[in-house]
Formats: C-alpha cells, structure tokens, sequence
C-alpha cells in the first residue's frame, strides 16, 4: 500500500501536478444538508442543473455506488500579475486569472485520464476522471483529503499554493489508505468577505451566486440587474477578487504549465477592440479558451457593462453599432452603457429616435428612465 501510495505521487508529479491528496469516500450528512439548504434559498440561481443533479451530489457514492477511494489532485494556475491591479485600467476588460489561456477541463483532463489508466492496470479496479463538469461536490472532497480547506469565501485554499489552483479527481472502486484532512486557517479574517463588490457571502462560508460576479458574467444567460452594473467595474469575464485577497496568497508561485501561462493579448484587452467581435473573431480570439463558452452574446453584454463604467465617451459610436445586434442582451446593454457614456440631452434626442423600433420588452425598459 506505501509503494501505491508513492507510485501515484510520482506519476502526479510526472503530470505537473502540484499536490495529491487520498480520501476513503463515506457518506457526509452535513456537506449534503448544506447543500440543500443553498438549493432550497435559490442561492444556486439560473444553475438549474444543480437542483436537478442534488441527490447525485450529496454523495459520490450516490453517484457511482461501487466508489470506494477518491484521487484529490491541485493543478497550479498561478500567474506573476496582480488580479486587483488590473482593475484600475478602465479601458480594458479583466478576464479571471483562471481563464487567460487554455480550458483547464480538458488539460487537466488528460492528465488525469493517463493516471487513471495507470492506476486501474496497477490495481485491477475500475476508475472515473472528474474535472468539474459532473455531479461531483470536489471542494469538499479535496478538503477531505487534506489539500486545502474550503474559505469564508467557499473556496478551496492551501497553505502550500494559496487559491491559485484547479481541482482534478480520480474515483476508483480499489481501496487506498487515506491522508489526513486539512482544517481550517482562517481565523478571524474576513479580508475576502469585505472586498466583494457585490456582497455576495450572506456570511462566512456561504456564497448567494445569484449576486456573484463571477456567475453573472459567466453561468447568468439573461439580462443582469441594474444594482450589479456599477460594481461590476470593468470585468468582463469572472471575477477574482476574493481569491486575490486572501493571505494564504504569499506562498502561492507562478504555474510552469505553459498552457495556463497568461495570454499576453488577454491580460488587458481593449473594450474597444472587444465591442467589434462579431461572433466569427469572438470564437477566433478565445478559440481552445473556456471564454469561449457562454457565447459571444453573454461575452458583449459584459464588454457594454464595462464600457459604460469606463467613463470613455469615445467608445460611443461602437456602442451605438451594437444597438441594432441581434441578441436583446447586447442591445440594453447598449442601451445603458449609452445612458451612462453620453450628455443626458444627447441620449435623450437617441431615445426618442430608438425606442419605438425596439420590439423586446426587456430593451425596451433600458430606454425608459431610471
């Protein structure tokens, strides 16, 4: 058993893998008691698909019955940039930390599936790779297997790598011994808590998505309140805030992954450059990139809120361009990135002229005054 147990740390490694963590999988009541509990405040939001996989999640075991061992692995997405920073640059979009290269779906994937295959030739048992996109709560079982332990904020964090890192795991029906879990180190900080723009932690250890940025801007497909605009600022994809704050940080270092390494083009482009993506150079530009994934539209709607916080009347006439896009989204973004961008009497005059040519309701209520 010390031999498998070494055997996998060495093939983690071999794999760029920062850490890997084991864990015996049991039923946990409190994690799928909390679980119901966000699903039963709607804190999940649009997510719909979490309350419709909620008894899957509750357990791996529910899940997949014959599980016995989980496999936690940290895959570092650290960059030498400063998340906060870039926030003062207003004529440019901040994209997450996260996302300024490849998806991490699928390198992390493939990591895991040549370990995977190793381990059930080694063991003769049957394994399952998981990265994010099944019903599988990971944070509670990386916190388990003692690579970290879940925040304030909700999020996993490491003494070793701070926040910067994705979560990988590997089921497997054979029987490993178990590390032991992490604890928390939080303290008394609420550093994390109070930097979000939003306030979307009802307290410590709780999120409401429904008011978080990054949810808004990525899993939100339809129009985003008006009371979440203006602390959106100028972040176009996800946010990082909570994440860039916490002081576990000052160990964190930067990923030698050279697919996650940060995109030169993508640490600040221009609202500009954006606002003129049709959906063939949306698709160009964030090709291999999990951007790429709620579509262009979901993508401008968030440029036009950044634009419109960017104080830059001359951004006007490219927002203007975008009034007559086929998606309502873009265009009562548009609309309120115009409002906030031009001389009242000018978008008044715009207005009059517009308003009776929009036929959706919901662009329709951007024109009427606030």
């Amino acid at each position: 058993m010390a031999s498998l147990r070494q055997e996998i740390g060495e093939k983690a490694s071999k794999e760029g893998f920062s850490a890997v963590r084991v864990v015996a999988l049991a039923h946990d009541a409190e994690q799928a008691g909390r679980l119901r509990d966000f699903i039963a405040q709607d804190r999940h939001g649009g997510m719909a698909w979490m309350a419709e996989t909620e008894a899957r999640r509750a357990s791996p075991q529910a899940m997949w019955p014959g599980a016995k061992t989980a496999l936690v692995f940290a895959q570092n997405y650290g960059q030498d940039l400063d998340p906060l920073e870039r926030l003062t640059d207003k004529g440019s979009g901040v994209i997450s930390v996260y996302a300024l290269n490849r998806d991490y779906h699928d390198l992390v994937k493939g990591k895991l599936k040549r370990i995977a295959q190793w381990l059930a030739r080694r063991t003769g048992a049957e394994v399952k790779v998981f990265v994010d996109t099944a019903p599988l709560m990971e944070k509670p079982l990386a916190q388990k297997a003692g690579l970290g332990w879940q925040g304030k904020h909700t999020n996993l964090v490491s003494r070793g790598l701070g926040s910067w890192f994705f979560i990988g795991a590997i089921l497997t029906a054979a029987e490993i011994a178990a590390d032991a879990a992490e604890v928390d180190h939080c303290g008394s900080c609420r550093a994390c808590l109070d930097i979000c723009p939003t306030q979307a932690f009802p307290a410590p250890y709780q999120l409401d998505a429904r008011r978080c940025i990054s949810y808004l801007t990525i899993e939100h497909a339809g129009h985003i309140g008006r009371e979440f605009r203006a602390a959106m600022g100028n972040r176009i994809y996800g946010c990082d805030d909570c994440l860039a704050v916490c002081p576990w940080n000052k160990f964190a270092q930067a990923s030698r992954e050279a697919k996650l390494m940060a995109r030169e083009d993508l640490k600040a482009p221009r609202l500009g450059a954006l606002l003129k993506l049709d959906d063939a150079a949306f698709r160009a530009l964030f090709s291999g990139s999990p951007v790429k994934r709620p579509g262009r539209g979901r993508f401008i709607r968030n440029v036009l809120i950044a634009a419109g916080n960017s104080g830059d009347a001359s951004l006007v006439p490219r927002v203007k361009a975008l009034l007559d896009d086929p998606a309502p989204i873009v265009r009562a973004m548009a609309v309120w990135a115009l409002s906030r961008l031009m001389a009242e009497p000018d978008f008044a005059h715009l207005r009059n002229e517009r308003i009776q040519e929009e036929t959706d309701a919901e662009v329709r209520r951007e024109w009427e005054p606030a």
